[in-house]
């Protein structure tokens, strides 16, 4: 008797379990997930090199057609100066050398901004007033910000001279007076 209420109640308990799945709703399919979210905006905090006391500021905003590149800096001496995207995003040596050259992805020939072909880092130059300040606003339509030819992760670096937007490979633009790694900016 005890074996065939055993056998009883595992029937029924079974019996209840399909019938439970039965009655329940199936789950709705889950939404594919989402792609990496596209970086938009990009900042570099910009620190003098030894014996320098060029500091700022330099933001990175895509915009319909690039990149706009908005810098504000101090401590320069007046004039131009040249102002190019790095290959490594390492301004820890005191001079900034370990930021490597300009940053050139396509192996393009030195040039001025406004060049088809150039490096990806060729950003001309800053022109500082007589106070040592300067500022930059230029959209330049072949920069990206992430990717293998992004600018992210490089660094931002401001020479001693003005960039002559021809000599190879750097401008002749002279020793490096500032450099700041380029991240992306908070609210990404």
């Amino acid at each position: 008797m005890k074996l065939a209420s055993a056998s009883v109640l595992a029937t029924a308990l079974l019996g209840l379990g399909v019938l439970a799945s039965a009655q329940s709703p199936s789950p709705s399919p889950t939404a594919p997930a989402a792609g990496p979210k596209k970086v938009t905006r990009a900042v570099a905090v910009v620190k003098p090199t030894q014996g320098s006391n060029v500091e700022g500021t330099v933001w990175f905003n895509a915009v319909p057609g690039g990149v706009a590149v908005k810098a504000s800096l101090k401590g320069l001496a007046a004039g131009n100066h040249g102002f190019h995207v790095h290959e490594f995003g390492d301004c820890t040596a005191p001079d900034a050398t370990s930021a490597g050259g300009h940053f050139n992805p396509k192996g393009n020939p030195h040039g001025a901004p406004t060049d088809a072909a150039r490096h990806a880092g060729d950003l001309g130059n800053v022109q500082a007033s007589s106070d040592g300040t300067a500022t930059l606003e230029w959209t330049d339509s072949s920069m990206k910000l992430d990717g293998s030819d992004g600018v992210i992760g490089h660094a931002m670096v401001v020479h001693a001279n003005p960039d002559d937007l021809k000599t190879q490979p750097t401008g002749n633009a002279g020793g490096r007076v500032a450099c700041g790694v380029i991240g992306v900016a908070k609210g990404e």
